[in-house]
C-alpha cells in the first residue's frame, strides 16, 4: 500500500524513455529460441510477465542470459527443444500462455501450462478450438482455462479459420502453429489486429503474406538469430501522454516509442479528442519509432467503438481517464474484450474511477464518460485498488495527480507486470521545474 500524491502547480516535466515494448519483447525471445545461432535483443522488457516467457524457454533447454535490458539467446531451431522437467509457470502472462501454445503445439513430448490465480480464470478456449482443427493435441481444465497438457504431437495441419473476436493473441498462436503444418494456414480479421508476429517472422528469414485481412502462412524454412531493437512500448507511453494532456502547466517529452500503424490507435484516439501531438519519427529498421511530444491542453469527449478497440485495447482505462477530463461525453462501445483482461476492465475502471468522483457508467460492452468533473477524495480519502492488474494500478497513479484529497493505492506490485520503474519515472517528472 503507497500514498499517491498530486502533481505540482508547475505540472510535468522532463524527458524520458519508457521500457520496451511487452508484446514484441515476448514474440523477440519466442523467435529467438526457434531460429539457428544467435540472437541478441537490445531494449528488452525485464517485466514479471517477459521472465516468464524466458524461463519456459530455459526450461525447454534453450541457453539465455541477460544483462539489465539486453538479451542473448542461443536458438535451438523449432525441433530441438528438451522435454521440461517441470510444468511451465506463466504467471499472469496471457500472451506467453496464448502464443506457446501455438508454437509448442508440434513437440514429441507432453508440456504442461499453469499460471497465477488471475490467469486459470482467463479463456483459453479461444485459442484451443483453432489449434484442435489443426490437429493439436490440447488438454484445458473443465471450464476451459488453464492448467492445460500440450500431449506429444507429431504433424499439424493447416487451415483457414475466420476470427470471431479481434485478437493479437489468437492470430498469432494459430500463425505460430501454422509454420510448422503441412498446407496453408489462413488466418481471416474482420478488423486488424497488432502485427509484431508477421513482422518479426519476416524479420527472422520467414515468409509470410497479408492482403486484405487474409493472412497466409507455411511451413516455414530455417530460421536465423537476428539483431533485435525493441521500441519503448507505446502501452506503457499512453499513461504518460495522458498525463501530460490532462496535468495543468505539464511538458514531456517520451523517447523512442513504438508507433506500429497496428498499436498507434491511442495516438489517433486523443487526436480526436482534439490533443496536438508532436510525433518525430526516428529513420530504423524493423518496428517504427518516434519521439512523442504532450503537453497540457483541452480535450473533448468523442465516441470510440468496435473498429477503434483492437488498435488501443489496452490503452482503453488510460482514456476513460482522459475521458473524465474532456468537455463533453465519451461513449466506448464494442469493447466486451476488456471483460477477459487481467480483470473485467469494464468493471474495474468504473469502480475506481468513480472512487474519487468520475461521472461514469458501465455498459455491456464499454463505458459511458461524463466529462469535465473534477476528481477528488470523497470523504477527503480514497483507497484506491489495482485489483492486480497493471494497466489498473498505472491508471490509478496518473488519476492521482489531479485528485484533491489523500489517494492511497493498494496492490502497486502489479505495475511490475509491464513497467517495473513506473512510480520512479513518475517522480522524476514530477520534480518541481526549476
Amino acid at each position: 500500500m503507497i500514498k499517491l500524491t498530486q502533481a505540482p502547480k508547475s505540472g510535468l516535466h522532463g524527458e524520458i524513455t519508457v521500457p520496451g515494448d511487452k508484446s514484441i519483447s515476448h514474440r523477440a525471445l519466442m523467435f529467438g529460441a526457434i531460429a539457428t545461432g544467435e540472437t541478441k535483443i537490445e531494449n528488452f522488457l525485464p517485466s514479471d510477465d517477459v521472465m516468464h516467457t524466458m524461463r519456459a524457454f530455459q526450461d525447454l533447454g534453450v541457453s539465455i542470459t541477460q544483462n539489465g535490458r539486453q538479451l542473448h539467446v542461443v536458438g535451438r531451431g523449432i525441433n530441438q527443444f528438451k522435454a521440461p522437467k517441470q510444468p511451465l509457470d506463466m504467471g499472469n502472462s496471457g500472451t506467453s500462455t496464448r502464443l506457446l501454445m501455438g508454437l509448442l503445439s508440434r513437440q514429441p513430448f507432453d508440456i504442461q501450462l499453469f499460471g497465477d490465480e488471475s490467469l486459470s480464470q482467463r479463456p483459453m478456449k479461444r485459442v484451443a478450438t483453432p489449434l484442435l482443427q489443426m490437429d493439436a493435441n490440447i488438454e484445458l481444465a473443465e471450464n476451459g482455462t488453464l492448467p492445460a497438457t500440450l500431449h506429444a504431437n507429431k504433424t499439424l495441419k493447416g487451415i483457414t479459420y475466420e476470427m470471431p473476436v479481434a485478437s493479437a493473441q489468437v492470430k498469432s498462436a494459430i500463425l505460430l502453429a501454422g509454420m510448422q503444418a503441412d498446407g496453408v494456414t489462413r488466418v481471416i480479421e474482420k478488423l486488424p489486429t497488432r502485427d509484431h508476429t508477421e513482422r518479426m517472422l519476416k524479420q527472422f528469414g520467414g515468409v509470410i503474406n497479408s492482403k486484405n485481412g487474409v493472412i497466409e502462412v507455411t511451413k516455414q524454412p530455417e530460421l536465423f538469430g537476428q539483431n533485435v531493437i525493441v521500441p519503448s512500448d507505446i502501452s506503457s507511453a499512453a499513461f504518460f501522454m495522458v498525463a501530460g494532456l490532462i496535468t495543468p502547466n505539464s511538458d514531456i517529452i517520451l523517447k523512442n516509442v513504438g508507433i506500429n500503424p497496428t498499436r498507434d490507435g491511442v495516438l489517433k484516439l486523443l487526436k480526436r479528442m482534439g490533443a496536438s501531438i508532436n510525433v518525430n519519427q526516428i529513420q530504423n529498421e524493423g518496428e517504427p519509432m518516434a519521439d512523442i511530444m504532450v503537453k497540457a491542453q483541452p480535450l473533448h469527449g468523442i465516441e470510440i467503438t468496435a473498429e477503434d478497440v483492437p488498435g488501443a485495447v489496452d490503452e482503453l482505462p488510460i482514456l476513460a481517464l482522459a475521458a473524465t477530463q474532456a468537455i463533453g461525453d465519451t461513449v466506448i462501445t464494442g469493447a466486451e474484450e476488456l471483460r477477459v483482461k487481467e480483470t473485467d476492465r469494464i468493471a474495474t475502471v468504473v469502480a475506481e474511477l468513480s472512487k474519487i468522483g468520475a461521472d461514469i457508467q458501465e455498459t455491456p460492452d464499454g463505458m459511458i464518460i461524463h466529462g469535465k468533473t473534477p476528481l477528488h477524495a470523497l470523504n477527503e480519502s480514497a483507497l484506491l485498488d489495482s485489483h492486480g492488474d497493471h494497466r489498473i494500478g498505472m491508471m490509478n497513479v496518473i488519476a492521482a495527480l489531479i485528485t484533491k484529497g489523500d489517494v492511497v493505492l493498494m496492490g502497486e506490485d502489479a505495475m511490475s507486470v509491464s513497467y517495473p520503474g513506473f512510480l520512479e519515472d513518475m517522480n522524476a517528472l514530477m520534480r518541481e521545474k526549476k
